[in-house]
């Protein structure tokens, strides 16, 4: 794509030169505009928003300063007539043309953008994104990382959000795997969801894309700088739905492919074995980790749930009764609540685990160790 960035042109009315000079301050800090952009797509945006504002401004003085002008000038106790625009041919004329003017002039650069946003095609790095409550996943199907699966789960620290720490910079913006891709390579974004929808959004590289359940939906990106790039989503998808930032990481080609070459090693070493028979004690220690990391938002960290709304799980049917019944439940969660699937998420070995946890937590203990291959035969 060889298109030039417009540049934000200065209005020629003196009057607008002073809010000329406060978006420049703007744009320097970004603070009260757009996020900096990473993408040419999201500077054409920022100059189309840009150019929209010198627009409405310019029209704004200009109507307002012709009807104060004839208020004061035109004013009864200065003498001022009515005057008559009674089939006026020239005011028809020219009430008509201006608009539509003004009209061709927006159109033309955002179509040319909109058509360039949908145009996913010759992408070098397609990425499948699936919303969950609360997190995402993210599959690599088509460039250098195919084959690349993992989760991206928040990541700020349970006593920040407790209120018992003060919070750090980019609370609930941190995660705990960072969606990776190079620079200056085409990175097509497919969503779709496991429950309700989601949207992922990330600002800076002008990028947002509604996860549904059910349909595959495209974006692309194309990132011109290295960095990390903070986003979240911008559906309100549920009690967690400010739980479930998004961060891209641009990296030079070169880091790239030693991030591939790392996550590839991890699959094959963390590869399980179903035929493991895994100690109680194992399984209470890893299962806790995926409770704290999955379960905890909606089933608390005490077990307690939150009346009326999570269920407890100290002392509950599901924690303390048949355990075919809990690992159905957790495989293939309960329709109509907000309970999730989690056999698309988690191993066998992490259900198997997290499952024993709950077991045998708080004053659950049933001394049950739930092996993965349990967990296998009930998978459908």
């Amino acid at each position: 794509m060889t298109r030039q960035v417009r540049s934000v042109s200065v209005p020629h009315l003196a009057g607008l030169w002073a809010l000329a000079l406060l978006s420049k301050a703007a744009d320097a800090a970004y603070a009260l505009n757009f996020q900096e952009p990473a993408t040419l797509i999201a500077k054409e945006i920022y100059n189309l928003n840009m150019w929209m504002m010198e627009i409405c401004v310019t029209i704004f003085i200009l109507v307002f300063g012709v009807m104060l002008y004839s208020i004061i000038r035109h004013r009864k106790s200065a003498g001022g007539k009515p005057a008559l625009f009674h089939e006026n041919t020239k005011i028809e004329i020219l009430w008509t043309v201006i608009p539509i003017a003004i009209l061709i002039a927006v159109a033309w650069p955002v179509t040319k953008t909109l058509l360039a946003m949908r145009d996913s095609s010759n992408a070098d790095i397609t990425i499948k994104v699936t919303g969950y409550q609360w997190k995402w996943g993210y599959d690599y199907l088509k460039g250098e990382g195919a084959g690349i699966k993992f989760m991206s789960i928040l990541a700020t620290p349970q006593a920040q959000l407790d209120g018992k720490a003060p919070r750090e910079e980019n609370y609930l913006l941190q995660v705990d795997n960072h969606m990776v891709v190079p620079v200056n390579k085409k990175v097509r974004i497919l969503t779709t969801s496991n429950d309700v929808i989601h949207s992922w959004y990330v600002p800076a590289l002008a990028i947002q894309q509604d996860a549904m359940p059910g349909f595959i939906r495209d974006a692309w990106f194309r990132a011109d700088r290295e960095g990390i790039f903070r986003g979240q989503c911008a559906q309100l998808c549920g009690k967690g739905h400010g739980y479930m930032p998004i961060v891209v990481e641009v990296v030079p080609e070169e880091k790239y492919a030693a991030w591939v070459a790392e996550q590839r090693k991890k699959m094959a070493t963390g590869a399980e074995d179903q035929n493991k028979v895994w100690q109680l004690a194992e399984l209470i220690q890893h299962g806790e980790a995926v409770y704290t990391k999955n379960c905890v938002a909606c089933h608390q960290a005490d077990g307690k749930g939150i009346p009326s709304v999570f269920p407890a799980l100290d002392g509950s049917k599901i924690a303390t009764g048949a355990k075919i019944g809990h690992i159905k439940t957790v495989l293939s969660g309960r329709p109509g609540t907000a309970m999730a699937a989690f056999g698309p998420q988690l191993s066998d070995t992490d259900i198997a685990a997290v499952i024993t946890y709950e077991r045998n937590a708080w004053s659950n203990k049933s001394g049950d160790a739930i092996q993965p291959s349990e967990v296998k035969a009930e998978r459908r």
